[in-house]
């Protein structure tokens, strides 16, 4: 089913990777300019949306056949980063609406054209948490209910993916997501938060929602190698990457935006910092020197495992391979991988917090909010080093993966 396209639209039709990247760069001042008002309201400001939105920087990641860009993985990166880097609340928003237009390019092409057709620049929130809700067979479809944890951005949604536990034809439960209307969810404010408050990430509450079949898709179907029914209509290459082993990637390169962010601040204030009780200047310190130069190699280090998993990913897709000639040891690895890159720009934020000084206590300065942001995303399931690495020595040693999905 195509879509009819006013001069508007013929604009979004030539998104590109390069094209998003420049308008990212020229909306960072935009978003941290309203960093402290996210903070207050515990939820993205209206401009800030609005402006993301405008810009189609959700859009890097959308089937081309809808106006997106349907770009390399590693263009969702740049663009995360840059804007994670102006405020890691509006990056973290943004790498769950890049990642969910992703997922809805494997479902089936009528789904996404029920998302997309009318309204092309749709914003798409949700949970892929399956023990938060259940959905019973019925006739042409699903009942959907359940409520589910940490639905960050769903204040701006215009559709919501709901993940729940289903019967499998033989009997077994597996995880289906379910994607419906921001007018069938009910959003309930639970999000009170150490970090991330900036996010509104909120619960929703789904009752007696009926799901059509073409809106349903097991988790199990986004291992990649074409096998997703979203790949009948959709030729890019990007629906052939076996999504649920890049899913670190996302939200690392937040944490990857918010470590930059801070060490260009730290860096521009520390040339010029006099410490209070010696009287010297902070950069002849020989123990700053050295955990400045360790916090940006460890960025740097994190940048490149990031785009070495994006590249890894999109030769996957490029060799056409079926999903069951994936090396398992591939996919685990994805994830060991960005998550590690998580973990090193965590690293980064820690090194510079220590030479902040007393400073860096106060709420006031910037660095003491991104410690608790960056806290609160390594506590995302992609970013549980020790979850993500034990699965990978698993199937490193020759025993199965632990991970279902992948």
């Amino acid at each position: 089913m195509g879509i009819t396209m006013g001069n508007e639209d013929q604009d979004r039709v030539s998104l590109s990777r390069t094209k998003l990247m420049e308008r990212a760069v020229q909306l960072v001042d935009t978003v941290r300019s309203y960093t402290d008002e996210a903070e207050r309201q515990r939820r993205l400001s209206n401009d800030v949306v609005k402006a993301m939105r405008d810009a189609g920087l959700h859009r890097i990641l959308q089937p081309q056949r809808h106006g997106g860009a349907a770009a390399h993985f590693s263009g969702m990166v740049e663009i995360v980063e840059t804007i994670s880097a102006g405020c890691s609340a509006a990056g973290w928003c943004l790498t769950q609406y890049c990642s969910h237009n992703c997922l809805l390019g494997y479902w089936p092409g009528e789904g996404q054209d029920d998302v997309w057709s009318q309204s092309p620049d749709a914003i798409v929130a949700g949970s892929l948490i399956p023990s938060g809700g259940s959905a019973q067979k019925v006739d042409g479809g699903w009942q959907l209910n359940g409520q589910w944890p940490f639905a960050s951005g769903v204040y701006a949604a215009d559709w919501f993916i709901g993940t729940a536990l289903v019967n499998d034809d033989d009997g077994s439960s597996i995880a289906q997501m379910h994607v419906v209307p921001a007018t069938d969810i009910q959003i309930i404010d639970t999000w009170h938060t150490a970090g991330l408050r900036g996010t509104g990430s909120a619960d929703v509450s789904i009752v007696n929602c009926f799901v059509p079949q073409h809106r349903a898709l097991r988790m199990i179907d986004m291992k990649g190698g074409g096998d997703a029914p979203g790949c009948i209509v959709n030729k890019d290459l990007l629906y052939r990457v076996p999504a649920a082993a890049m899913f670190s990637i996302n939200q690392s390169a937040v944490a990857l935006g918010l470590a930059q962010g801070t060490y260009d601040a730290y860096i521009a204030n520390a040339r010029n910092r006099v410490a209070r009780m010696s009287g010297r200047n902070v950069s002849d310190y020989a123990t700053v020197q050295v955990k400045v130069a360790e916090a940006l190699t460890a960025i740097e280090t994190a940048r490149l495992l990031l785009h070495n998993c994006c590249d890894l990913g999109m030769e996957i897709a490029r060799e056409k391979k079926e999903a069951s000639s994936i090396p398992m040891t591939l996919k685990t690895g994805l994830r060991a991988k960005a998550t590690m890159a998580g973990k090193l720009s965590a690293k980064a934020l820690d090194l510079l917090f220590q030479v902040s000084g007393g400073a860096g206590v106060y709420d006031r300065n910037p660095i003491s909010q991104a410690m608790r942001d960056m806290n609160c995303i390594r506590g995302h399931i992609t970013q549980n080093w020790d979850i993500n690495a034990s699965n990978h020595g698993r199937v490193i040693l020759g025993l199965s993966s632990s991970d279902p999905i992948l």
